[in-house]
């Protein structure tokens, strides 16, 4: 059955790659992928697709494909944003849009998910019902998040729902996955510390907040390695330092730092949280300075059910023999876990092959993936509907 699957998504692959091709040339930031929803939801129409509905969560399409008997709801999702990255893949079918470029392939699962409607459309082999989620807005997160809160829920329900994302350094038509944890939690902040300008020569006549924020700084590093547990999982990183000064002889009112934290678990995210601000304010307030923080628990962690991650592994299993089934959590983040929280499923990791990371402007999709992602998708359908 599935090394039929396979061959029935690669009787077309030549069409599935020119999809995914002219998605990566014109690639959409979050929640402006007007043109690649609108191409997306024409595709799903002419594969026959039961329901085709556009417009959920802003950009988002569903499409519903009934199978022919009595079964459970299986949702398969797909983002389709791409990153503000200017590319520097040397693909000749590179992004027409300054600045923007799909450099995490989900252009190409877009074009995986939509292999897998043709599949299921044609085909019919399985019970219930396919719900397939072609989701915005995952890179600048609350894409899922949006769609749910516009009722894709209510109005499509589900009973399990998977997902999968490419994965640099891992072979092409190999998967990875693990029952519970899989990716952390995302927590963004933004800390802005205010003083009062002056000559920097006369340091005393100002609050110097880039001395401030030296401190908190350094102080912020004791948050992970002091207060939280050595056996739990944790980063709190500060990726940018940012002041309004306008030269070497001025000492800049205001200072704004900002970065990010990760972890697995809610009461490690309360921790951090907490020791952030308090660390930041009591600093500060030491100092004489004002802060202002504003932290946003961006995606939660995305927790892999076990029954249900045990059902994607046998799927995967039936397509590959290059599976791992207890694959290490890692530190990135994904909203697809808005679907877990609410959904038992799974997500999996699919081999892109050698090449740059995720996120590298040189990143390149490798089409040679694109059969196995549609294949094991469906296979999910056919296993579980």
């Amino acid at each position: 059955m599935t090394g039929n699957m396979i061959a029935a998504i690669e009787a077309f692959l030549p069409e599935a790659v020119a999809w995914r091709r002219d998605f990566h040339a014109h690639p959409e930031l979050s929640f402006a992928e007007h043109r690649t929803s609108a191409r997306v939801v024409e595709l799903l129409r002419g594969f026959g697709c039961d329901v085709v509905e556009a417009g959920i969560g802003g950009t988002g399409v569903v499409a519903v494909i009934n199978g022919k008997g009595q079964g459970r709801r299986i949702g398969l999702r797909a983002d389709m944003d791409a990153l503000p990255i200017l590319e520097a893949s040397g693909v000749e079918f590179a992004s027409t849009v300054p600045g923007v470029m799909h450099a995490c392939g989900h252009d190409g699962h877009t074009a995986m998910l939509l292999s897998t409607a043709k599949y299921l459309a044609a085909s019919r082999g399985f019970s219930g019902t396919a719900v397939l989620i072609f989701q915005p807005g995952e890179e600048a997160g609350g894409g899922a998040r949006a769609m749910i809160a516009d009722g894709l829920l209510s109005r499509y329900p589900i009973d399990e729902i998977y997902a999968l994302h490419n994965m640099p350094g891992l072979a092409v038509g190999a998967y990875a996955t693990r029952s519970g944890p899989i990716m952390a939690a995302a927590d963004m902040f933004e800390i802005v510390i205010s003083g009062r300008g002056g000559h920097a020569a006369q340091p005393h006549l100002a609050l110097d907040p880039v001395m401030i924020a030296g401190h908190v700084l350094v102080a912020l590093q004791t948050v992970v390695s002091r207060n939280v547990d050595p056996l739990k999982p944790a980063v709190l990183s500060v990726s940018t330092v940012v002041s309004d000064g306008s030269g070497a002889c001025v000492v800049p009112g205001r200072v704004v730092l900002t970065g990010t934290v990760r972890s697995f678990e809610l009461a490690v995210q309360d921790v951090l949280e907490d020791r952030l601000r308090a660390v930041v304010t009591g600093i500060a307030e030491a100092h004489g300075g004002v802060t202002a923080i504003d932290y946003l628990r961006d995606a939660p962690a995305t927790v892999n059910d076990p029954v249900c991650a045990g059902h994607a592994l046998a799927v995967a299993r039936g397509l590959s023999g290059a599976v791992e089934g207890d694959v290490a959590p890692m530190m990135v983040s994904e909203d697809f876990s808005e679907f877990l929280n609410r959904v038992p499923g799974a997500f999996m990791f699919v081999g892109n092959g050698a090449g740059p990371s995720l996120h590298h402007p040189a990143y390149a999709f490798n089409d040679a993936g694109l059969p196995y992602g549609a294949a094991w998708l469906a296979g999910m359908v056919e296993a579980r509907g």
